[in-house]
């Protein structure tokens, strides 16, 4: 390798790909190389993988899917991050729901893409956080504006749910009995159990303890 080559890989910005589909992993390697500045270094499958390799390859930024066996996206980067917090991850994923988003940020995630995005708004994003911005892609930037000035639906907002099982998500998460949340609305238990299983359908959960979660992740109560 020439002094030149030599200089121009070392200015490079080291990339590793974190992701369990293994096209989308390869593909998305092929394009960023493509790209001036960047170099794939390596690639990993889940997030204990990518934990190891972290420690192995040294990359500046861990593109970091969310969804993933056995360890998942953002548990992944908070261990990342306790080890080596200079690194940079940029989570790239389908899922834009409003949790995940303040999950990934919350763990310490210098911004959130979605996959759907053009190669050369990845690489940007890439040289973006490296210079120690946060990087939101522009419809989750929208939601999340929304979310602060109030513009945003109640239904949107929380998946799906209205105002009124909003409220009876709340009081589910503040320890309330069925019996208790029917006497404070002025409802029946049974229009409660109703509630309640519109409100897992929409959320996708199956008991009270991931409706807590959900509640703390939006911050309708706190722990």
């Amino acid at each position: 390798m020439t002094a030149a080559a030599a200089a121009e890989s070392t200015a490079c910005i080291r990339v590793l790909i974190v992701d369990d589909q293994t096209l989308f992993r390869t593909g998305l390697a092929r394009l960023l190389a493509s790209q001036p500045g960047l170099r794939v270094i390596g690639e990993a499958g889940n997030g204990a993988e990518a934990v190891k390799q972290v420690e192995r390859l040294e990359p500046d930024v861990v593109l970091m899917d969310i969804r993933m066996p056995e360890v998942d996206g953002i548990e992944a980067t908070r261990r990342i991050l306790r080890a080596r917090p200079g690194v940079r991850v940029l989570i790239l994923t389908t899922f834009h729901t409003d949790a995940y988003v303040l999950d990934a940020l919350r763990s310490g995630a210098s911004g959130y893409v979605l996959k759907d995005s053009a190669v050369e708004a990845i690489a940007s994003s890439i040289q973006a956080v490296m210079s120690s911005e946060r990087v939101v892609s522009g419809p989750i930037a929208q939601r999340m504006v929304g979310m602060l000035t109030g513009d945003l639906p109640t239904r949107e907002f929380y998946d799906g749910l209205t105002a009124r099982e909003v409220e009876v998500l709340k009081m589910i998460a503040s320890g309330m009995p069925n019996k208790r949340i029917a006497y404070k609305l002025g409802i029946s238990e049974k229009t409660v159990r109703n509630h309640i299983s519109h409100i897992y359908e929409k959320l996708e959960i199956y008991d009270r303890s991931q409706a807590v979660l959900y509640a703390v992740r939006k911050g309708l109560v706190d722990l």
